[in-house]
């Protein structure tokens, strides 16, 4: 009995310095402002109303200092201080519990980092922060696609699709003949005789070299975590080059530039591109005789030989 006794004394002896620290740790925290949030990182669809929650946990003051900042963009600005809403949140927005923020109709441009700053005067620890990051959901609109519409057998083509109204950015994902295709056609069996890659970030599909299995109805659809949307199907043919076709209508119009080179030299060389004008002229304009000049030498008009006649 007297050796249980001792053991017991033992233990508590053990014990005492452990309550004494928790003790002194709880001392430490008396008077400590302290803040927590039930979700520091809420998602919301564009147009709906969320709560920014910021909560404090530990705090003597009755009455402390609130204020809310948005940083987005690198730029900091008031959203709640001297006990009303700033800036852009102004009429939509309100403090609510005491601490927290609630705003309406969010918009893409609420998408940033806020901060909860609580200043409680009458606490060892004054003051204490906690921030949030609020992403705003919004549907992607129909995107814009570019599909070639004819291309040769062989020849590289790339398929564009873009949307800039989504948030988070939209991925992208492509269609032929209503059948998704793979980011690799070399990855599926089925389009072993295609050769593209797709990217999903970017939105396009580049064909390194077609085959006549890549024609048909292409379309494009955009996706995020708000919704999706898809562009108006595009038809893409892929055709055989007439190598034949070709040259021959390349002889025919060599021969044609040949008969018209030689029709313009056979025109010059019988004269049908003289000036007969000019031919005319030279015929009502004789030149003046050589020898003769008269000139006046009195008043009566009378004229008189400058100098004879050359025989």
């Amino acid at each position: 009995m007297a050796l249980r006794l001792q053991r017991r004394g033992f233990q508590l002896c053990a014990r005492l310095p452990d309550f004494f620290l928790m003790l002194l740790f709880k001392g430490c925290l008396i008077g400590a402002v302290n803040l927590k949030s039930s979700n520091r990182n809420p998602v919301v669809p564009e147009f709906e109303s969320v709560e920014l929650s910021c909560i404090i946990t530990d705090s003597q003051t009755h009455n402390p200092r609130i204020e809310w900042k948005k940083i987005q963009d690198a730029q900091t600005t008031y959203v709640f201080f001297d006990n009303k809403i700033q800036g852009d949140l102004a009429g939509r927005a309100e403090l609510f519990g005491q601490t927290s923020l609630k705003i309406w109709n969010v918009t893409r441009t609420d998408s940033a980092l806020y901060r909860c700053e609580v200043v409680a005067r009458n606490d060892r620890k004054e003051m204490d922060e906690i921030v949030i990051e609020l992403t705003v959901q919004v549907k992607p609109v129909p995107p814009v696609c570019r599909v070639p519409k004819a291309v040769p057998v062989g020849k590289a083509a790339t398929l564009y699709c873009q949307e800039r109204e989504g948030h988070p950015p939209p991925h992208y994902s492509w269609y032929r003949n209503d059948l998704p295709l793979p980011k690799d056609s070399r990855t599926n069996p089925r389009f072993k005789n295609s050769s593209f890659l797709m990217n999903s970030e970017t939105g396009t599909l580049d064909f390194s070299a077609v085959h006549k299995e890549d024609s048909g109805r292409y379309y494009c659809i955009a996706s995020n975590d708000a919704g999706s949307a898809k562009c108006e199907e595009q038809e893409m043919e892929v055709y055989d080059l007439n190598i034949g076709g070709i040259i021959g209508g390349v002889l025919v119009v060599l021969a044609v530039l040949t008969l018209i080179t030689v029709g313009i030299c056979c025109a010059y060389r019988r004269g049908y591109f003289i000036n007969n004008k000019q031919s005319e002229e030279s015929y009502k304009n004789p030149g003046k005789p050589d020898g003769v000049n008269y000139i006046r030498t009195d008043e009566e008009g009378d004229f008189r030989h400058k100098s004879s006649f050359v025989i």
